[in-house]
């Protein structure tokens, strides 16, 4: 009997110094609760003993707690299990991937299925009420490259929605820096706001998708946030959630670091965001951009168990920060996959062009970015929307009509009167069309009417 209580206390032991090890590493830690032998034998068949994984269970949480390392308990669920092992093959690592998303606790409650009392508070001192202090402190962390308290400072500092020492802080390290360096906090303050520890899985952030709209009216937001969760683009430990409606690109830009917190909060709880409501179609359409905004929620929670038995974390890719190496085939797998769905969406939604997903604070950078790649397409495309309204200033209050006629893998388009009187006419090489000319038809519908004779004829 002695002989295992050292055994025992050994398992915890190594345990415990590989918690302090990764524990630094990680913002969160989910531990698997398991209620009796039986359950235990589901999942682990052969294991250890419950006695042993519930002390191992309680050692890990205390660590990883002291490490500020948030701790989430799951109770182990035999059904559930069984479904989630339906269609996957009997290994060790599916068997310890399984994570239940609906009820996983966390806080006092997880501590209490532990058998473990409640944590002790923050160590991370709250905002005083005058903004000239804790301003010091956020740029003391900031200058001195301490991440970690920079984080934890920002965090506090914009769940309490303290405006005014962000105000504070940005006057003074321009002040005493320069306009460079404000520009930097700006940044790192937006990029703070996006997400937070927060939500059932212990990280939550905003995320974008901004499209190219046709002239006219924009299609449905929610088709497009729809087909987009149904494309299979999203990875599986990821669950994104879009708001109803558009969103206006330059009202998401002009958003402060608190209010794109708040509507992380708004998102998070379902409530529709108070700071960015949505925007005008009409005039979006005439800017040519409107964005989809969503909520992230990370369900890639690092599993104890799975820690435990590969002895660590997993090693990072090898050559992850090289930004010339090679695409990977899942990279090119999903590269591929969003060509498609885009092109689909082109052709579903009279030529609307979704860009990438990215953060808020990105959304401008990556309308800039495709605005320049289309370089002359994009012109092509004002050019199309400029000849179209100078006929209609050739004849007022007339009805005007585009009749399209592919030569080669060129584009004649020529403008009539519904009446039959022709304006004008115009032609457009291949390399400068937006799309393959015989898709240009569901594009220039957008903004005049395409008729396949010649009218009056």
């Amino acid at each position: 009997m002695p002989a295992e209580t050292d055994n025992a206390q050994k398992i915890i032991d190594r345990a415990i110094a590989l918690a302090r090890e990764v524990g630094p590493q990680i913002g969160a830690v989910l531990l698997t609760h398991y209620p009796d032998a039986d359950t235990l034998d589901t999942f682990r068949p052969g294991g250890p003993s419950l006695e042993s994984i519930t002390a191992t269970n309680r050692a890990v949480a205390e660590t990883m707690a002291s490490l500020d390392v948030e701790v989430f308990v799951q109770r182990a669920d035999r059904g559930a299990f069984r479904r989630w092992m339906r269609d996957r093959e009997d290994t060790a690592a599916n068997r310890m991937a399984w994570i239940s998303r609906e009820g996983l606790l966390r806080g006092a409650e997880a501590r209490a299925v532990l058998g473990l009392p409640p944590a002790a508070a923050s160590r991370v001192a709250p905002p005083g009420k005058a903004p000239g202090p804790t301003a010091d402190r956020l740029l003391r962390a900031f200058e001195g490259v301490d991440e970690a308290a920079f984080d934890a400072l920002a965090d506090a500092i914009l769940a309490a929605g303290r405006a005014d020492i962000l105000t504070v802080a940005l006057r003074k390290v321009g002040a005493e820096i320069g306009d460079d360096a404000a520009e930097d906090l700006a940044d790192a303050l937006l990029t703070a706001a996006e997400g937070a520890r927060i939500g059932p899985s212990g990280w939550a952030e905003l995320v974008a998708l901004p499209v190219a709209l046709p002239h006219g009216s924009p299609p449905d937001a929610s088709a497009i946030g729809n087909a987009l969760l149904a494309s299979g683009l999203i990875e599986e430990n990821a669950e994104i959630r879009f708001a109803p409606g558009w969103r206006s690109p330059e009202a998401l830009a002009a958003l402060t670091p608190v209010a794109l917190r708040r509507t992380l909060m708004d998102m998070l709880e379902g409530r529709d965001p108070r700071d960015l409501p949505r925007g005008d179609t009409e005039a979006m359409a005439r800017e040519g951009f409107g964005v989809l905004l969503g909520l992230r929620i990370d369900w890639d929670i690092p599993i104890w168990e799975a820690i435990s038995a590969a002895g660590g974390l997993p090693a990072e890719a090898d050559g992850e920060d090289d930004e010339e190496a090679e695409e990977t085939p899942e990279e090119a797998r999903h590269a591929a996959l969003f060509d498609s769905w885009r092109g689909a969406i082109f052709d579903a939604h009279d030529g609307c062009v979704p860009l990438a997903l990215v953060p808020p604070s990105q959304v401008a950078e990556e309308i800039a970015a495709f605005l320049e790649e289309a370089g002359e397409e994009t012109g092509a495309i004002e050019e199309i929307r400029e000849f179209v309204a100078m006929a209609r200033g050739e004849a007022p209050g007339e009805v005007i009509v585009c009749r399209i006629e592919i030569i080669g893998d060129d584009l004649e388009l020529s403008l009539y009167t519904e009446a039959g009187r022709f304006l004008d006419s115009l032609t457009l090489e291949a390399a400068r069309l937006p799309a393959p000319a015989a898709d240009m038809p569901r594009l220039i519908e957008a903004f005049v009417p395409v008729v396949r004779d010649t009218p009056g004829r």
